[in-house]
């Protein structure tokens, strides 16, 4: 049977505080770096390692992750995911000295890249019209997770402990694991696309070499592929050195830092589904309408960031204002980004094709601190901030731009193949024909 609106609008709200939950328990460690530095007696170089291993665990990762999601069962594998991260996170609390707290801390890498499959799964309970602003809900926890995460920290630390946190996040990873494990049920990759409308899929369609090896012949997926490496540029940029920046650069106080970034990160968190519904809404009358969107969002946010840098230091409530309005168009792309891979993938790679997408991504993650550290110890965090953000902004505006000359194409040929599945279903079963699907 096809899945009923209220039973995948729920699989969305346990999606919702999955991935709410896990973002708080990755991003805690930034609120208890202070803490865990001064029990295990380590320098800042020893902490940033530990980061560093987390994410380089997670990238390699994301190819796996990939391939068993668009080969197995998606809600058995992310509510082993879950486990994971409840698992791994325990065993961190628990680590008696920097050695084994780096080895745990990077073993939580490995759930850190499971997302793909969850995106899957969404993309077979809702159509390619819905999908952008289902996917900006869900992004929309990723900042929403850091506040989380930071409130966590700020406020219990001090009565348990950074482990006692540790050992609260982890256990809410198992509570995840077993409400996708028992909540969640997997369905036929494909079921939502509009060629099986009016068909009930026998599920047969899983991960094949060869069509995952024609991901790369497709040029729109392949230039998506090369912006995601420079995409992350500034969003690891301003997530590692922004807070520093405030203080060291503007002169603001730990608590005007605090509400500074309180409210640039709840306007970021809701540019997530506002950027999503709007490239539904311009996707619906052309093709190029998410790309579109994408486009925009990055050029003024680049524009954007230039005036907010360049306010006066004196000035916080002008640059807090435009800062809002950076934070706002800055996640635009992201939503759009994941529902233009899907409008040009089989169901079957889909997984895949993401995997690959934040594969790359984590590369170019991995050396957009060091690289903004290097500038700014020539010059300044503002001059670095402006050029890594701005320069990155605009090629990847340039990379959109490009992309939209192909997507009409590859869509097109992603949706003649669905027609052609269609038929040879219909012709194969000709008694599954369900037009109940709402």
């Amino acid at each position: 049977m096809k899945s009923s609106s209220r039973y995948r609008w729920l699989v969305v709200v346990i999606f919702f505080f999955f991935v709410l939950l896990h973002q708080a328990d990755k991003l805690l460690i930034g609120p208890l770096t202070e803490n865990i530095i001064k029990d295990f007696n380590i320098t800042m170089t020893q902490m940033g390692i530990v980061s560093m291993g987390a994410m380089i665990v997670g990238a390699v990762f994301y190819p796996l992750w990939g391939y068993f999601y668009d080969r197995y069962t998606r809600p058995k594998l992310l509510a082993l995911a879950a486990f994971i991260w409840g698992s791994t996170t325990w065993l961190n609390a628990i680590a008696p000295n920097y050695s084994s707290f780096l080895v745990t801390r990077s073993s939580t890498g490995i759930d850190d890249s499971s997302y793909p499959g969850l995106y899957s799964l969404v993309s077979d309970y809702f159509g390619p019209k819905m999908r952008g602003k289902v996917y900006g809900l869900l992004q929309f926890t990723q900042p929403l997770g850091y506040l989380v995460g930071m409130l966590l920290g700020l406020m219990l630390s001090g009565l348990i402990g950074w482990r006692g946190v540790f050992y609260i996040t982890g256990s809410l990873g198992i509570v995840m694991a077993v409400v996708i494990f028992f909540g969640v049920r997997d369905v036929p990759r494909g079921q939502s696309e509009p060629e099986f409308a009016d068909l009930e899929l026998s599920g047969k369609y899983h991960f094949d070499w060869a069509i995952a090896r024609n991901l790369f012949k497709k040029p729109s997926l392949l230039l998506l592929f090369i912006q995601g490496f420079f995409g992350v540029f500034p969003w690891n940029a301003i997530t590692i050195w922004f807070f520093y920046y405030l203080g060291s650069e503007r002169g603001f106080s730990s608590d005007t830092q605090l509400i500074v970034m309180v409210i640039a990160v709840l306007i970021l968190a809701a540019g997530y589904p506002i950027g999503g519904s709007l490239g539904d809404y311009f996707f619906k009358r052309d093709k190029r309408g998410r790309l579109i969107v994408s486009m925009v969002g990055v050029l003024l946010g680049a524009i954007l960031l230039w005036f907010t840098l360049n306010v006066p230091n004196e000035d916080i409530i002008l640059f807090t204002f435009l800062l809002g309005l950076t934070a706002l168009f800055m996640p635009f792309a992201s939503p759009n980004v994941v529902s233009t891979v899907y409008d040009i993938t089989l169901p079957e790679v889909r997984s895949t094709a993401v995997s690959v997408q934040y594969f790359i991504e984590s590369i170019g993650a991995a050396s957009a601190p060091a690289i903004v550290g290097f500038i700014a110890d020539q010059t300044s965090l503002k001059n670095a901030f402006l050029l890594i953000c701005i320069s990155t902004w605009i090629l990847c505006a340039l990379f959109f731009f490009v992309t939209s000359l192909f997507i009409r194409k590859d869509i097109d040929t992603l949706r003649s193949e669905l027609a052609q599945r269609a038929d040879e279903e219909r012709l194969e079963h000709p008694s599954i024909l369900n037009k109940t699907f709402a």
